[in-house]
Parts: structure tokens; sequence; C-alpha cells
């Protein structure tokens, strides 16, 4: 296949490197912030703004890439309320052990998400959690689409917040009112009825499980790119939700439905990685474990190097290579925009070298062995 060439400039690709250790929090991203159970929580926006309530906040990455990107993160026994999203919401587990629940008043189940763990909830239906174990935690959070449309609260979340004198208007922005009191002249977001909220979908333990991707449930594939069997190449892939870039026609996803967006693990011994190649969707990488050098462009190249929590947006159609360059196995989650399989443009060295040693792409764009599918 062919796709567009983009070069990417130094800058750019600094731009797009979101280090950990430069993110602003935000503590007053939502209007549950204001509770006591809730106090101290901080959100990041990492690419687009998610669905924050806070026009202040800060957003590394503005380019649209079909999804939104952010960051939970709380300390110990602190809670994120109820609420619903209209487009996918994804956890990414990185740190922490955090206590899931759902339903209207969360008590339709409950699940314990931990390190390693990647839960899709449903659209439409309310979500919470609290991280319930004895460190702060962290979980990269994925949004389907540019815009988000928003988040409905909770009727209980909104009440209780309207009684420590903070309210959400009709714009999806916090005001300030006095408890219990309104300020006037703002026209408020309602809470859902009690016809509305028993219209809406419940799911239970069995069919939340199936949208639980644990590192007991993943299938990783050795051979799913083309240069698995090339120096350089060699990464290991999971998929999680979606199909996303993988190569091996073997290869099924835990989660099938559409998100916008696909979710895989990828994992590489040092100077392992994926070799030169390009697609036509937007990709982000979130580092779980180890070091790892993104470099971008054939013949003006540009390299950025990331740890763990840190993220690194490829533009679409880049050149980019991929290598785990630390002391230890190399893991991290790659996140690739569309809801359909991403067919690969490999380097023509890569190419060539694949077939030396026995291995091309059928039709399909999977692997298949040279000596039956390149014939003539």
């Amino acid at each position: 296949m062919e796709v567009t060439a983009t070069e990417v400039t130094a800058e750019e690709a600094e731009q797009r490197t979101i280090r950990r250790a430069e993110l602003v929090p935000d503590r007053s991203a939502f209007i549950d912030t204001v509770l006591p159970q809730c106090a101290g929580k901080e959100n990041y926006a990492l690419i687009g703004p998610g669905v924050s309530e806070n026009p202040d906040q800060v957003v590394p990455v503005t380019a649209p890439h079909g999804f939104n990107l952010g960051v939970a993160a709380l300390p110990h026994g602190i809670t994120n309320s109820l609420h619903l999203h209209f487009t996918a919401e994804v956890f990414s587990c990185m740190s922490g052990k955090w206590l899931f629940r759902w339903g209207v008043d969360g008590t339709d189940g409950e699940a314990l998400i931990e390190p390693g763990d990647v839960i899709s909830i449903p659209t439409w239906v309310f979500r919470g959690f609290t991280n319930v174990g004895s460190d702060d935690g962290w979980m990269f959070s994925s949004l389907g689409q540019d815009e988000t449309g928003g988040i409905l609260w909770a009727p209980s979340v909104l009440a209780a917040a309207g009684e420590m004198g903070k309210f959400l208007s009709a714009n999806n922005e916090m005001v300030d009112g006095e408890p219990g009191q309104p300020p006037e002249g703002v026209a408020l977001t309602e809470p859902l009825s009690d016809a509305q909220l028993a219209a809406l979908p419940r799911f239970g333990l069995d069919q939340m499980r199936e949208r639980l991707a644990q590192p007991g449930d993943l299938h990783w594939s050795s051979s799913p790119f083309l240069d698995s069997r090339l120096h350089g190449g060699g990464a290991e892939l999971a998929l999680v939700i979606g199909y996303g870039i993988t190569e091996d026609r073997l290869q099924n996803p835990k989660v099938y439905n559409p998100h916008g967006f696909s979710i895989a693990w990828l994992r590489a011994e040092p100077g392992q990685g994926v070799s030169a190649h390009r697609h036509d969707a937007s990709q982000v990488f979130m580092v779980m474990d180890g070091r790892w050098r993104i470099t971008l462009n054939r013949e003006n190249p540009v390299s950025s190097e990331i740890g763990p929590l840190d993220t690194f947006s490829v533009p679409v159609g880049a050149w980019r290579q991929i290598e785990s360059i630390g002391d230890q196995t190399g893991q991290l989650v790659v996140m690739t925009g569309g809801d359909g399989r991403v067919l690969l443009e490999w380097d023509d060295a890569v190419v060539s070298a694949a077939r030396e040693q026995g291995l091309s792409r059928d039709t399909n764009g999977y692997l298949a062995p040279s000596a039956i599918v390149d014939r003539d």
C-alpha cells in the first residue's frame, strides 16, 4: 500500500513527546473535586481536551487524532465519582490497585484493576473507581472521537456538589453558588430523570469481564510483523481492542466492538523493536516498562527517547522505527486510530530482508511464506 509521506521536524517530534515529568496536573478538572472523597485527584490531558469541565486545563498535544488521551492519577483512598460517557472510555492501568464499580448507583458490579490490566467501560453506563492500593495510581484513559460530547454525572454527584456550592452549567462548565443555592441567571445541567435512568443499559459481572483484558488473558504473537525474524525487529504483540496493526492472521483481540481506535500491548527485549514502516492512521505509544527510542523519517531522521509513563504521538504517514533501548524487557501500549485493520507499508530494505528469510505478505496484508506468495 502507499500512504502520503510525512517528514517530521525535530521541533515537532519534541512537541509530540509527552514526558511524565513535565505534565501539569489539573486538580479541578471535574465538579466532583469539591467532594471530600475526591479531593486530591489529579487529571491530565495529553492529547485533546477530553471531557474536562475546566477550560483552563493544559493540553500538550492539540492536533486532532480521532481520539483523546488523558490520565487519571489518584492517591490512595481517593475516588472518581459515578459518571457516563457517550464515546468509548478505556483504562490502561500502569500502577496502583483500583476498584471499579458501575451502574446508576454503582451496585451493578465491581472489578479490581491492577497494573497490566486494560478495561473498556461500555458507553451510556455509569462508572466510578477508587484507588484501593497502598500507593498513588496511574491509568491512561483513552476516549473515542475528537469531540466526546462530555460526560453525564450521576444525580447523586450533582446533588452532593451542589450542597458544597459547586454547580455545572448547561454548557458543561463549573460555576460557583452558595451551598445548596445555585447562582442566579445561569442555566444548569439537569440531572437525568428516574425514567431516563431506568432506560440505561445494565451490565453484569460476566459481561464486564469480557471487556477486561488482564495479563493472563493476553495471547502474545511472536510473529506479528514482517520484520519478526530480522535484526532490529522481533517485537511481540498482544491485541486487546480491535485488530490494529497486526500482520498475524491468527491473532484476535479480546474486545471486538468499535471504539474509534485499537489498543494493543507491544513488548521487546533490549535491541529489538519494530523496523522502519509507516501507515495512514494516528498512533500513540504509552510506556509501561523500559526505555524506548522512536526514530522518525528516513532521509532526515529525528529521534525521541521515552520511559515509563511517557507518551509519544506519531504523525500520520511518518516513517517510524521503534527500539527497546533499556536494560530490561520493554512494554508499551500502542493506540492506533480507526476501527479497522491498519495496513503497514514497510521500508524496501525490510521487505527484501524478510523475503530472504522466507517471509512475505499475502494480498490481505498478512504474513505468508515467500515461496507461496512470491512465485512470479
